[in-house]
């Protein structure tokens, strides 16, 4: 999938979870929908996206995608 559509998609997503006040929770919720709901090779994608800077990612998305990266490499350490 087109990367620009996956930040869209995050921002999307993390917008949903910025009304909660504690940050931590909300970046987790967006971690969790990820992890739910979006296909391994698009989580992928957005892993090396942010690795490379993660360009777009609005600042509650990119603390949940380093949620879900840490998460991810918790399961496949």
């Amino acid at each position: 999938m087109n990367i620009e559509r996956l930040v869209a998609m995050a921002n999307d997503i993390s917008r949903y979870f910025e009304s909660d006040p504690d940050q931590a929770a909300g970046a987790t919720g967006v971690a969790d929908h990820l992890k739910r709901f979006w296909e391994p090779g698009m989580r992928k994608q957005m892993a090396a996206h942010l690795a490379a800077g993660g360009e777009g990612l609005e600042p509650l998305a990119r603390k949940g995608v380093e949620r879900l990266v840490e998460i991810d490499s918790k399961l496949h350490a």
